[in-house]
């Protein structure tokens, strides 16, 4: 399971977009977050798609263990899309499946719904397989300096929200640990009917929230061990810096920006 869920995991590298400063990353997948709703034309469609893909290709991590890592999400997509199919009834039919119509409008929105949701899953964790948790931490906490003026926790929320990316790889292979231990045991989770499923699933959640529990703890006394009691104060081993790279890149985001404005219909 662990070796198929790449959201939160990261993987060192040299490559472009592992250069790229943090904060730049983190603003251009929260603006490309956005304008994937305003996108409404195969052309638009397209440059998103091409902007997505070209990203990834520029990770230099094999593509094979990208899609590996979407396997999770497979499932979503493809029931969004099957979704639209039997609930949307618009427009005309275009074929007739085992007594059912399928309408023009039903195949449009579901292939429409389907790719912004893989778009969004795959751009979205380009950033955690490309940026440690300390520099997700440290460009939060910058993106939301502001708020201090306000004595919001600006500190303890880029930490909460490092600490939860960097525990779900951690908490998957605990998962996966523990189901194979019930599985030597007899317990199966893969036949029956679903309330014997749901309750094969009790014996592998409470051992897993024993040992989430078990490791917050671990993690926040090794934490006052070290005397952390906030970010006031603290001082940062290496300072973010915007380069030369983070303005080309910002320039082509700029560039994708307005292509999608101009070829909406």
């Amino acid at each position: 399971m662990s070796s198929t869920m790449m959201i939160g995991q990261y993987i060192p590298g040299r490559s472009v977009v592992h250069r790229l400063d943090p904060r730049t990353k983190i603003a251009i997948i929260f603006l490309f977050v956005v304008i994937v709703f305003f996108a409404n034309s195969v052309m638009s469609y397209g440059l998103l798609t091409l902007f997505s893909v070209g990203s990834a290709f520029a990770t230099r991590i094999k593509v094979r263990y990208i899609l590996k890592g979407l396997k999770p999400v497979w499932f979503l997509i493809a029931f969004t899309f099957l979704l639209h199919l039997f609930v949307t009834r618009e427009g005309e039919v275009i074929a007739t499946i085992a007594g059912w119509d399928l309408y023009r409008e039903a195949v449009l929105q579901g292939a429409t719904i389907s790719l912004r949701f893989f778009l969004l899953i795959m751009v979205t964790s380009l950033l955690t397989l490309t940026t440690t948790p300390i520099e997700i931490t440290d460009a939060i906490e910058h993106l939301l300096g502001p708020l201090k003026k306000v004595r919001f926790p600006v500190h303890e929320l880029a930490l909460m929200m490092s600490i939860s990316l960097r525990f779900i790889p951690t908490l998957m292979q605990e998962t996966e640990k523990i189901s194979k231990a019930q599985a030597s045991r007899g317990v199966d989770f893969r036949t029956g009917s679903f309330k014997d499923r749901i309750k094969a699933i009790i014996p592998l959640l409470v051992p897993l929230f024993v040992s989430a529990f078990k490791r917050a703890e671990e993690l926040a006394m090794a934490m006052e061990a070290r005397g952390y009691k906030g970010g006031e104060g603290r001082t940062k081993l290496r300072e973010l810096q915007i380069g030369r790279i983070d303005y080309v890149i910002s320039g082509i985001f700029l560039f994708v920006l307005i292509g999608l404005f101009i070829t909406r219909t």
